[in-house]
């Protein structure tokens, strides 16, 4: 496990809300610290989303308990009745996420039994933990899902072009690959969660230039080309050590791979601005992955024609496919980038003459 600064920032808004209860003479201080915790989101926009929504579902909760208090009792079982009647109540207005604090508000303010000022104290503690929680996360080192996604999408790339390329030489261990491959497939799936937390910040802020908003369709085209390459690992697993090869299709799959995988990892240095202009031509990897499929289609058509070869020719061909699709779909990622960065380089030059 490595130190984040979600860990940091963590610590500092219980700290504060701590700070800020006993500055105001609430207790118990542990209230507003548990909201604090519950209440620190990923991104600004979820930090927002979250407070506004935690004070509607607090404030509901807190009534209903009051006058369950003062109508009812404190014994646990109406305690229970009223939990159960405020978790239908945050469903039913979506707001389910609020749920869990909601409910230690309920307790809380619960135990009052009709008396509105204790209730209040408890209501107030729980606020003070959810702006705390708010503040910290605004203030000290805000979370940057762009950065996080780029970080990340390296990381998986580093992973994946290891093991596309010993895949076809089958260089690695049966148990390591099978390791390595389900550490890639969660990579994977965290890389996808970071894009959803993107492509929800980019959208929902109205602060989003026009430049942020492309940018969201390349995230999700890089995203979508990494998992064309997590199938050609799939496919070669499953369909290319049963076929029938030689040592030169061996050669031919293994050049062909190593070629895509180079031009993937220039495709993401190019969004990141590292690499000149025009070092690299998406025109003539793309004649090459179609002659690629092209004599695979022809090796798999002699395949067929040969009694003998069984079903083996056609695996192979499934192989190429996987193979091919992922090329393609590099090629169409390093035109995009390209759009985007020729768009930009459009933009700002207008504004320079406006």
């Amino acid at each position: 496990m490595t130190f984040g600064a979600r860990m940091l920032k963590t610590g500092i808004a219980v700290t504060l809300a701590l700070y800020v209860s006993i500055w105001l003479e609430f207790t118990p201080h542990v209230i507003a610290a548990v909201a604090a915790i519950f209440a620190l989101q990923p991104t600004i926009y979820r930090s927002w989303k979250y407070f506004l929504q935690q004070v509607q579902a607090n404030t509901l909760g807190a009534v209903i308990a009051m006058l369950a208090g003062m109508y009812f009792s404190n014994e646990p079982i109406a305690i229970g009745v009223v939990c159960v009647l405020v978790i239908m109540i945050c469903m039913k207005l979506k707001m389910a996420e609020s749920i869990g604090l909601t409910l230690v508000t309920v307790v809380s303010v619960m135990e009052a039994s009709g008396d509105w000022e204790f209730a209040l104290n408890r209501f107030l503690l729980s606020v003070i933990g959810i702006l705390a929680a708010f503040l910290v996360n605004v203030i000290f080192v805000p979370p940057d899902p762009r950065e996080q996604f780029t970080k990340q999408i390296h990381l998986v790339f580093n992973q994946l072009s290891l093991l596309l390329r010993t895949a076809i030489s089958d260089e690695i261990k049966e148990k390591v690959f099978r390791e390595q491959k389900q550490e890639l497939a969660d990579g994977l799936q965290g890389l996808k969660d970071k894009y959803k937390l993107l492509e929800e910040e980019l959208k929902k802020l109205k602060r989003a230039k026009y430049r942020q908003k492309r940018q969201i369709v390349v995230y999700k085209q890089l995203l979508h080309n990494l998992h064309k390459g997590f199938e050609v690992l799939e496919a070669v697993h499953e369909h290319y050590f049963q076929s029938d090869r030689t040592v030169e299709i061996n050669r031919y799959y293994d050049r062909h791979l190593e070629k895509l995988i180079k031009f993937n990892e220039h495709v993401l240095l190019k969004f990141e601005e590292k690499v000149k202009p025009g070092s690299w031509k998406a025109e003539s990897i793309e004649e090459e992955n179609d002659v690629f499929i092209k004599q695979a289609r022809k090796g798999c058509d002699e395949g067929e024609s040969d009694p003998g070869a069984g079903d083996e020719s056609p695996r192979l061909l499934i192989v190429a496919a996987t193979i091919y699709e992922y090329g393609y779909q590099t090629v169409r990622t390093d035109r995009l980038v390209e759009r985007t960065e020729h768009d930009e380089v459009e933009s700002d030059h207008f504004i320079g003459i406006r």
